[in-house]
């Protein structure tokens, strides 16, 4: 029998073989424990659909030594220590903290600062608090971990150059799942110019667009979000880089999906680590930023509404520093722009499902 001829009956014979999983890098601050940064990476480490090479950490809602002693305690409790985690930047690549602190007189206050300050953790406490920039502490301290101190040691190696190795190891199969500022996808860019390239393609959570809401937050700020805000340099970097594609969750998406009580009740139920890591340290009621990010990548189908765009972001050190920049095609400027699928709605019942799913599965078999 022809070659071609016995691989076209060897698939007849096998409908149903395992499709191959795909490949993904999670940039994320690792704040914790539970919350949406650690939920967001449970999404890709519980589904059956995607292998983790490697969680690289980065500053933004917490200080990075803090976030990695979160993320690697996490993956003991869920049974997922077969993955690497790698430090990134302590720093964004030009805004600083006490920059940030003395434009702010200037400028107007925001309401969540991460690291440099916190702020409101819940959608109870976001109408009345702004952040407050005594809260912050050293970058290098990490405080008592309630979930307890994690064995399991993190990777000897930077984030920048274990995402170019990574890459450069699958060209053309890894998708960058960046969630948090995108200082760490930058420096990789910066020192290899066809980091972008390799890929195959970035899904980020970033920027905002016209958000429909009357959180305090972003009904006055509709064009502020605090991933691009934080590293703005970094975000415009990242954004003007050739990508193959390029996915953004919007605040306008995440502020439709919250995190409800019926939805931890029910996750709650299950057995599985990744459930009962929930239940524990998972009680504050926010918007699912990240978790839908990741659950887009996996499942585009739950994606309701798109606006192709071309993404900037605000470099003028005033006011709007840190701003959602967009453009349609007519009326882009004459530079290096790439346009992104920037997410404005979804398929609510049908994420919630989809979160709740994978939060209660067992962890798959490796």
């Amino acid at each position: 029998m022809k070659p071609v001829l016995t691989v076209l009956l060897l698939l007849a014979l096998c409908p149903f073989a395992p499709a191959e999983k795909r490949l993904v890098l999670i940039d994320q601050d690792g704040s914790g424990p539970g919350g949406s940064n650690q939920m967001a990476m449970m999404v890709l480490l519980q589904s059956p659909d995607a292998e983790v090479l490697g969680i690289t950490v980065v500053t933004g809602n917490a200080w990075r030594d803090e976030e990695v002693q979160h993320t690697l305690r996490m993956l003991e409790l869920i049974g997922r220590t077969d993955v690497p985690v790698v430090p990134g930047a302590v720093f964004p690549l030009v805004r600083t903290q006490q920059g940030t602190r003395l434009a702010t007189p200037l400028v107007g206050k925001v309401a969540w600062l991460g690291a440099w300050g916190e702020g409101p953790t819940d959608l109870n406490q976001q109408a009345g608090q702004t952040a407050d920039f005594s809260r912050s502490h050293d970058p290098y301290f990490v405080p008592p971990l309630p979930e307890g101190v994690p064995h399991k040691l993190l990777l000897d190696q930077d984030a920048a150059h274990f995402l170019i190795g990574q890459v450069h190891a699958h060209p053309h199969q890894v998708t960058i799942c960046a969630l948090g500022p995108l200082t760490n996808i930058a420096l990789a860019l910066a020192i290899d110019p066809h980091f972008a390239e390799l890929t195959r393609g970035i899904a980020l959570m970033g920027g905002s667009l016209n958000p429909q809401t009357a959180d305090p937050e972003f009904s006055t700020s509709p064009r502020h979000e605090f991933n691009f805000w934080f590293d703005p340099e970094a975000a415009h970097i990242v954004l003007r880089a050739h990508w193959p594609r390029i996915d953004v969750t919007t605040v306008d998406v995440s502020l439709k999906a919250p995190f409800t009580q019926q939805m931890l009740d029910e996750i709650a139920q299950s057995p599985s680590p990744a459930a009962r890591y929930i239940a524990k340290y998972s009680q504050d009621r926010y918007y699912l930023w990240d978790e839908f990010a990741a659950c887009a990548w996996l499942n585009p189908a739950i994606v309701s509404g798109e606006r192709l765009l071309y993404m900037d972001v605000d470099l003028s050190h005033g006011p709007s520093y840190g701003d959602t920049l967009t453009w349609t095609a007519p009326f882009k400027p004459d530079t290096d722009l790439q346009q992104v699928h920037a997410q404005v709605d979804l398929d609510l019942a049908r994420f919630n499902k989809m979160f709740v799913d994978l939060m209660k599965v067992a962890p798959a078999a490796r």
